[in-house]
């Protein structure tokens, strides 16, 4: 029945479909991280028979060891083909070598089936006669005991094999009881098995429109982001192209900037040179004429009488003699004005190049919002094809036959399950019935071994070694009964526990062999997927009873297997042929219309640089003179001293001279002098040099700027001129390839989702794994592990129990004229042909006073013995 549940199962969910080609690839494209939910299955892949799987494995090597042939695949195929015809004829070559070739495969079944015969048929025969012999007191049935020297020799061998056959049967039965109970246990949970088998069918019917409904419901993730990137036309777009066009207009623009900001310095520089010069000139006259009247004051005190006596003349001399370092410098009234400069950089200046440049900044980032503004139009259109490929995605998910499939396989499942219910008491009620006759079974090979172990014990416990033959004791005598009793049960049973063991044995090794262990390797898919084989119209039977296209490769091997690596029914049943999802979802054809819509997209972009008076404007603060200017002529100046002397260190000199002149009118006066050069000093020649200080810095500004300056405008201009060719001649293109590039991003959405798509309704929608898992539950979990199994664990070790109490009652037998109490014994007359230890003992270990006075027949001829 599970078997049957099976097959149904997995040609259920192939019904009413259509021929396939083969399976699409397997590998997902690389799209956005789409998934479809994981379904979780109740159900679990394998099957793990647990600490009792060695006992199980045991019984694989047995099997192994008895047929080690490989599966005849071959011989099956023609066995199969044989079998379609409705009449054969037997004596055929081919029929007869057919028959070898199935005989040499169960070679090792017949064999052991023909010994378990031999067993069968020749155990009630020897068991009759025995016990024929037995009454008529040969075979042992004798209750007379001959005395042997070895006889407790023998007697501990006989005990001790028996011992250890025991030991060996009740592992055998230990098998069976446990093999028994493994066969009660897993049948009742098989009605567990196949309500979470059915429950994952469910699932799996259950799953699949949800698993439609995600992949739809990802459409409009997929159009929110394509709508995005087309309501963010102006950053996707209009930044692409913005970043194009920057590497090539910003560098120029920002030279233009720094050249503008050159200009500015420079005005700034001249109009703080031009008055700075203007100040020195003035500032020198000043300084000059100061000078002068200190000088006029000095020669007028110098006339005084004082400076013709000595020692003051000398003084007054030394005076007189330093006069002439009272000037100022010439020079700095001689500075060439900078006011032609001037005027020319103020001309420059009238055209507002930092205005020119700013403007040019604006057009460029004004590119995004431009784009913007011109693709309205464009970007409604394509939206209008987007939300289209959205209705005929749907058309085409509501087309499958997938839906039509999964309908028609509820059905199989719902009629299915039905059956299984209603047969599963009957099951259940033929387990009872197997498991109370294995009971007996296991019962009966109890109740012998323990009749062997009872003999022994109440033998070795009983036997009294100083007791003669005749005079043993209770309990070793009962030790004996219970062993003939053992003997008597075995020849009684054995023959009947045979006939069940080779029963089992043939039918439970033959399934191991031929249907378990061949569905593992799946070369029982390879033999039923032979072309022409269960029916020699159709190439492919599985395509064939399907589809009714036996052309179609549809194998048993490639549906189990596809559907055990959880692949989705539509690749695994090849109905790409029926229906092709790759046709129905094409992606060119959804594309082309969003294509011809941004083909249709147009963005005209001016971009203002610099224009013809920004140009002019450059070449002439190039032709304004500032780097042909004779620097070194003011920065000469601005190392000198404003006056001819340091008036401060004259002042200090003309006081210590005054000082050392007598107290009077010169001398006053003189100091006088000196404290107006201190004044000159501070109020004329400071303000000289810091005027000169800033001329410094104003020149140094100058020389920075008109350093180079022809080439830094050329090279302006130079690279302004190929900004402008760049514009002119590649901008169009610069717009092409972005919107290009644009489309393909918009397109590269749908194009990952509908890969995805049919990625995910080849291999993933609607999943068979729930399938594949039915039918190894059916042949792999219940027919092998719950039925075989335990089967061949039983047979192997009733089997083994029952093969040893053949060589156990035979050591019974012997051991139990040890421990019996016979009706005779041997006495023997001439006591001098006995050794005195003997004599003393007994033969057989009783007292000689025994050995008298006994009513027996004396039995002295060594042929007796």
């Amino acid at each position: 029945m599970a078997l049957v549940l099976g097959s149904l199962l997995l040609l259920g969910l192939c019904g009413n479909s259509f021929s396939g080609g083969q399976p699409s690839s397997t590998d997902a494209p690389k799209a956005w991280n789409y998934e479809l939910p994981a379904t979780n299955y109740e159900t679990q892949d394998s099957h793990t028979a647990g600490p009792i799987g060695i006992l199980f494995e045991l019984v694989h090597i047995f099997l192994y060891v008895v047929q080690p042939r490989d599966f005849p695949e071959d011989t099956l195929r023609k066995v199969i083909q044989k079998a379609r015809e409705s009449n054969i004829d037997y004596d055929k070559p081919e029929n007869l070598i057919l028959g070898l070739k199935i005989v040499y495969y169960e070679a090792g079944i017949i064999l052991c089936s023909v010994l378990g015969l031999l067993f069968i048929i020749l155990m009630p025969l020897v068991g009759y006669f025995f016990c024929m012999c037995r009454c008529c007191n040969k075979c042992g049935g004798e209750m007379h005991q001959r005395q042997k020297e070895n006889g407790p020799f023998l007697r501990k061998c006989f005990a001790i094999s028996l011992l250890v056959i025991c030991i060996i049967i009740s592992i055998g039965i230990f098998c069976g009881f446990v093999a028994n109970h493994q066969v009660r246990t897993r049948i009742k949970r098989s009605r567990k098995l196949a309500d979470s088998n059915f429950k994952d069918l469910r699932t799996f019917l259950n799953e699949t429109p949800e698993q439609i409904k995600y992949i739809l419901a990802q459409y409009n993730t997929t159009k929110d982001k394509a709508f995005s990137d087309l309501n963010s036309i102006n950053s996707v777009l209009g930044g692409g192209i913005l970043d194009r066009l920057r590497p090539n207009i910003i560098p120029v623009l920002d030279e233009i900037k720094s050249m503008a900001t050159a200009i500015k310095e420079t005005k700034e520089a001249l109009e703080n040179m031009n008055s700075t010069l203007k100040s020195l000139h003035q500032q020198s006259t000043q300084l000059s004429s100061s000078l002068t009247s200190v000088k006029t004051s000095l020669r007028a005190s110098l006339n005084d009488p004082l400076c013709s006596v000595r020692p003051s003349s000398e003084t007054c001399n030394s005076i007189r003699l330093s006069l002439s370092q009272l000037n100022s410098n010439p020079e700095l009234r001689q500075l060439p004005p900078v006011d032609a400069e001037l005027d020319k950089v103020n001309n420059v200046l009238r055209t507002d190049l930092d205005g020119l440049v700013q403007q040019g900044y604006q057009s460029l980032n004004d590119v995004p919002d431009r784009v913007q503004s011109q693709t309205k139009t464009v970007v409604a259109g394509i939206k209008r094809v987007l939300n289209s490929i959205g209705s005929d995605i749907n058309n085409v998910t509501q087309r499958l036959p997938i839906q039509d499939i999964l309908s028609e396989f509820s059905v199989y499942v719902n009629n299915t399950e039905s059956c299984i219910h209603r047969n599963l008491p009957t099951l259940e009620e033929y387990d009872s019935y197997w498991w109370l006759g294995g009971l007996v079974i296991c019962s009966l090979l109890t109740l012998i071994v323990i009749f062997y172990y009872l003999g022994l014990l109440c033998g070795v416990c009983g036997y009294d070694r100083h007791a003669t033959p005749t005079t043993r004791g209770c309990v070793s005598n009962m030790g004996g009964v219970f062993l003939m009793v053992g003997v008597g049960l075995s020849f009684l049973f054995c023959w009947i526990l045979m006939i069940i063991v080779v029963l089992t044995f043939v039918f439970g090794a033959n399934v191991e062999k031929l249907i378990c262990e061949p569905y593992t390797s799946k070369e029982l898919f390879r033999v039923l997927d032979t072309p022409y084989l269960l029916n020699e119209d159709w190439e492919y039977y599985l395509s064939g009873k399907l589809f009714n296209e036996s052309k179609m490769k549809l194998t048993f091997e490639q549906v189990y297997s596809d559907c055990k690596k959880n692949r989705g029914t539509y690749g695994t049943l090849h109905l790409q042929n029926s229906f092709n999802i790759s046709e129905c979802l094409n992606i060119n054809e959804h594309t082309t219309s969003i294509s011809s819509e941004l083909e249709s997209l147009k963005v005209n972009l001016n971009i203002f640089l610099l224009g013809a008076a920004g140009r002019k404007n450059l070449q002439d603060f190039a032709a304004c003179g500032i780097d042909r200017m004779n620097y070194d002529t003011y920065l000469a100046q601005t190392g000198k001293s404003p006056a001819g002397v340091n008036l401060l260190s004259f002042a200090y000199d003309l006081e210590a001279k005054a000082n050392s002149l007598p107290p009077g009118n010169l001398r006053n006066s003189l100091k006088r002098d000196a404290q107006t050069i201190k004044t000159i000093h501070q109020q004329r020649v400071l303000p000289i040099e810091q005027s000169l200080s800033t001329l410094y810095q104003s020149v140094k500004i100058l020389q920075r700027t008109g350093n180079g300056l022809l080439e830094r405008v050329n090279r302006i201009l130079a690279s302004l001129d190929f900004a402008q060719n760049f514009i002119t001649n590649n901008i169009s293109s610069v717009i092409i390839e972005e919107t290009k590039k644009y489309g393909k991003t918009i397109i590269g959405y749908f194009e990952h989702y509908l890969q995805w798509i049919e990625f995910s309704i080849s291999e993933k929608v609607a999943s068979c794994k729930p399938v594949a898992t039915a039918l190894d539950t059916a042949v792999d979990v219940f027919l092998c592990s719950y039925i075989i199994d335990p089967l061949n664990l039983f047979w192997f070790g009733i089997g083994k129990a029952t093969v040893f109490l053949l060589p156990a009652l035979i050591f019974a037998v012997k051991l139990a004229k040890y421990y019996r109490r016979m009706d005779s014994e041997d006495v023997y007359d001439d006591v001098e042909t006995i050794p005195m230890k003997n004599m003393e003992n007994g033969n057989n270990g009783y007292h000689k006073d025994h050995l008298y006075g006994i009513h027996n027949p004396v039995m002295t001829s060594p042929s007796q013995h």
